[in-house]
């Protein structure tokens, strides 16, 4: 995540936090909790089991968004750690502590660190293919994605005609696709 979204991120948690802000809530809401339910399903949690461990976090970032110290992580790891630790809590009570033995709970301990190193590299990976974009092109991307405007919306407060704001980003997405698949490369 940039310094920018990382700061807007924090702003909205701390209108949540202070103000108990249900706009600021509704926006770090639609924008973590698909991608919560996602990587939760990816760890093969059933679909409803995730969503419901995804409105436990987003439960968690209502009530204790004060626990939240933009110092120390990014929103992004403060909840997918909450999500993580809500879904071990549910795998031991659904089996049973004693059910698992230690080796068992050091291999998924294990697989969640492994996990973490390949998500951190990915970041890494996608941060630096994300710098090489041209700047005129990476404004509109981060108008697009990470602020969610339509690109009507964009050629409206830019000024820049509909079929530029859309071939623009179709070109930032081809420098970005180029720089992951050369990192990718051996």
């Amino acid at each position: 995540m940039q310094g920018d979204d990382r700061d807007y991120f924090a702003r909205l948690t701390r209108a949540v936090a202070m103000e108990r802000d249900q706009a600021a809530f509704g926006v770090l809401f639609d924008h973590f909790a698909p991608r919560l339910k996602t990587w939760l399903m990816s760890q093969r949690i059933p679909v409803d089991e995730a969503e419901e461990l995804v409105q436990e976090v987003m439960t968690v970032l209502w009530h204790r968004a004060s626990l939240y110290d933009p110092q120390k992580s990014s929103l992004s790891t403060w909840l997918y750690r909450i999500a993580r630790n809500r879904r071990l809590d549910a795998q031991r009570r659904a089996k049973g502590k004693d059910a698992l033995g230690d080796a068992q709970w050091q291999m998924m301990d294990m697989q969640a660190t492994d996990l973490s190193v390949e998500v951190k590299e990915r970041d890494a990976r996608v941060r630096e293919a994300l710098s090489r974009i041209p700047g005129e092109q990476m404004e509109l991307v981060k108008a697009a994605f990470f602020l969610g405007q339509t690109h009507t919306e964009i050629a409206e407060a830019t000024g820049l005609p509909l079929g530029t704001v859309k071939s623009r980003i179709r070109l930032a997405f081809r420098h970005l696709r180029r720089a992951l698949e050369d990192a990718a490369a051996p």
